[in-house]
């Protein structure tokens, strides 16, 4: 998970959509919450439960 949050970072810093400003703001927190092992953990789980409610939607459209 911890390489994904790497690559995540280099994207924003070379993502031409993002305002320079707000670059270092978002790379800090990203930063931050890598360091917390609870924090990715609770990502992760937020995910899972967004698909778990959203999954039968895809599926009834045949996208799963």
């Amino acid at each position: 998970m911890k390489e994904k949050i790497d690559k995540v970072i280099k994207k924003i810093e070379d993502s031409e959509h993002i305002d320079a400003e707000k670059k270092p703001l978002i790379i800090q927190k990203i930063k931050e919450w890598k360091e917390e092992d609870n924090a990715v953990s609770e990502v992760v789980l937020k995910l899972e439960n967004w698909w778990m409610e959203v999954e039968p939607i895809f599926a009834e459209m045949g996208l799963v």
